[in-house]
């Protein structure tokens, strides 16, 4: 069984249809490129796959559980975490609060024992210290744990953005356009810490992206989207060789 089954996956908005018949089997430990022309339902897949919008039709199973009618909270639970195009850190924290937040839904003290600061609760909150500086050491941030977001470069923001993702513990990891704005060495250095991540936590890995160096670089399957349907899919040399695909993003 594929960790991920999209079937006939589709959503409407008043007469517009946004997302049409897409099916998607991901595989565990798999690191799969989702691409497309801007406008083709890239994000849109996300947010269905999270749970922000609800589907007209189809259906979604992660590991066998069926996600669609679950809340956005419920479904990062059942082990689905995301980033954003647009970086959505809590600037005025610091770098180490922001992982942190993350680790709240594996918080296991209870509201008496946190109000009252009692043995227990300094015990889990070193924990998950322990944890999240574990974390921000893969992406090399440990050093600035202290920090405030805010204050990091922009390379180094979208690196936080994906550690806080991996903090709750998820086995599909939802990338959304993570080397945007990125100059090539940050890049480079981005594609080797996306591999990181997927071999040392065993997480399956799905991936918005432009930048198509990192895509074939790194994705070992990808579906191509265009106006809301597949296009193509197989691995990056089947589609990036695809001339539908070629004439799709160069329009000729």
């Amino acid at each position: 069984m594929a960790l991920l089954e999209v079937k006939n996956l589709g959503i409407s908005f008043g007469g517009l249809r946004a997302v049409d018949s897409v099916n998607l089997e991901i595989e565990k430990g798999q690191l799969y490129g989702l691409i497309g022309p801007n406008g083709a339902g890239k994000t849109t897949i996300f947010n269905l796959l999270t749970g922000v919008y609800r589907p007209t039709d189809g259906s979604i199973i992660l590991d066998g559980v069926k996600l669609i009618g679950m809340k956005p909270a419920e479904i990062n639970r059942a082990g689905i975490a995301r980033t954003f195009q647009n970086i959505r850190l809590f600037k005025k924290m610091s770098v180490l609060d922001n992982v942190k937040v993350a680790l709240q839904n594996q918080v296991t003290y209870s509201l008496f024992t946190s109000t009252f600061k009692l043995p227990g609760y300094f015990k889990k909150e070193a924990e998950m210290d322990q944890r999240a500086l574990e974390i921000l050491k893969v992406f090399g941030l440990d050093e600035v744990s202290n920090e405030l977001a805010s204050n990091l470069p922009y390379g180094k923001q979208r690196k936080l953005e994906i550690a806080r993702a991996l903090a709750t513990n998820p086995k599909l990891l939802l990338l959304d356009e993570p080397a945007a704005g990125m100059n090539p060495n940050e890049t480079a250095e981005l594609m080797d810490t996306i591999q990181l991540v997927r071999d040392k936590y065993d997480i399956t890995i799905l991936l918005i992206e432009h930048d198509m160096k990192l895509v074939a670089g790194i994705c070992e399957q990808i579906l191509v989207l265009n106006f809301g349907t597949e296009l193509a899919h197989g691995t990056p040399s089947e589609v990036l060789n695809n001339p539908e695909v070629i004439t799709a993003y160069l329009g000729n």
